[in-house]
C-alpha cells in the first residue's frame, strides 16, 4: 500500500530517511532545539507517557503506543515492548530528558503534552515510531514535527517493523468499539455542514473534520475524496452511547484532527 499525505495545504517536501536505528543519522528525523531544560525521570508509565520528578505527568506528541493492560484488560500486541523501549532509552539517557512544551501545553487530563528528547539530541517520539513501536497521531495545534514524525514511522512501515509486522489497518465495515484505530475504505460521499465535513465511508463509521480545523485541509481535495480508496487513524466514537445518534447516522464516528491522519491508498 502506498502512503502518502494528499490532502494537506503545504506540499509535502523532502526525502525519506532511512537511517541506522540509533546512528547519528537518526537525529535527521526531529533535530532538537537548542536550549531545551532538562527533566529527571521518575518513572516510565507506558510507551508514550512519563512521569518526572517534579510531578508532571507527560504525555509525548506525535506518539500513540498500544495500551497496557489495565483494568483487568490484556495488554494490546507490542504495548509491553514500547514501555520497555522507552524505559532503555532514558535509561542511557541518565534518566533525564529534555522537553518541548507543545503550542496546547496541557490535555484534558492534566497531563503536559510536549516532544521528548534524550541528552543527545535524538527525538524520542521520533525513535520509537521509527522502531514501530507506535503510531503517528497529530492532533492541532502541536504538529511542529509532523513531517519528519511522519517520514520515522514510514521507515518502520516499509520494513514491516512492529505494530507494521501484521497489518493493523482494518476494513471500515468491521470497526466494532472505540479507541484508536487504523481503518481503510471507500468514501461513499462527503457532506458539508454546520458540523464541519463529514466523510462516509460505511454506513457504520463516519469521519469528521471540525470547522475550526478545516483551513488545515486543502478543500478542493476533499469534495473530491468521493469514491476514492482512503485511510484514516484516529480514535472512534460510538455515538450510541452519547445519546446523539439520530435514525439514519453511522454509530461510530472518528475525529480527524490533521491532514496527516488522512491519506489516500491504493493496494
Amino acid at each position: 500500500m502506498s502512503y502518502s499525505r494528499l490532502l494537506e495545504k503545504a506540499p509535502l517536501v523532502g526525502a525519506f530517511f532511512m537511517a541506522a536505528i540509533w546512528l547519528p543519522g537518526a537525529q535527521a528525523f526531529c533535530p532538537a532545539p537548542d536550549g531545551l531544560p532538562v527533566a529527571q525521570v521518575q518513572r516510565v508509565v507506558d510507551g508514550d507517557t512519563l512521569r518526572l520528578t517534579d510531578g508532571r505527568s507527560v504525555r509525548m506528541i506525535g506518539l500513540n503506543t498500544p495500551e497496557t493492560g489495565k483494568q483487568g484488560r490484556s495488554a494490546e500486541p507490542f504495548a509491553v515492548a514500547a514501555q520497555r523501549r522507552l524505559q532503555a532509552l532514558v535509561d542511557e539517557s541518565g534518566g533525564q530528558v529534555r522537553l518541548l512544551v507543545g503550542q496546547q501545553g496541557q490535555d484534558h487530563y492534566g497531563r503536559t503534552l510536549a516532544n521528548v528528547y534524550v541528552r543527545n539530541g535524538n527525538n524520542l517520539e521520533a525513535q520509537m515510531l521509527a522502531e514501530g513501536l507506535g503510531y503517528l497521531v497529530a492532533v492541532a495545534p502541536n504538529v511542529a514535527l509532523v513531517d519528519c514524525q511522519k517520514d520515522a514511522e514510514l521507515k518502520a512501515r516499509r520494513a514491516g517493523l512492529g505494530v507494521w509486522r501484521d497489518s493493523p489497518v482494518q476494513p471500515a465495515a468491521q470497526i466494532d468499539k472505540g479507541g484508536f484505530a487504523l481503518v481503510s475504505g471507500q468514501v461513499r460521499d462527503v457532506q458539508r455542514n454546520r458540523g464541519g465535513v463529514w466523510i462516509e465511508l460505511q454506513d457504520s463509521l463516519v469521519l469528521r473534520i471540525t470547522p475550526e480545523l478545516l483551513s488545515q485541509f486543502d478543500a478542493s481535495r476533499l469534495d473530491r475524496l468521493k469514491g476514492q480508496q482512503i485511510e484514516a487513524r484516529g480514535w472512534v466514537v460510538d455515538r450510541s452511547r452519547r445519546g446523539g445518534l439520530q435514525s439514519g447516522q453511522a454509530r461510530w464516528m472518528m475525529p480527524i484532527t490533521h491532514p496527516a491522519m488522512l491519506s489516500l491508498s491504493s493496494h
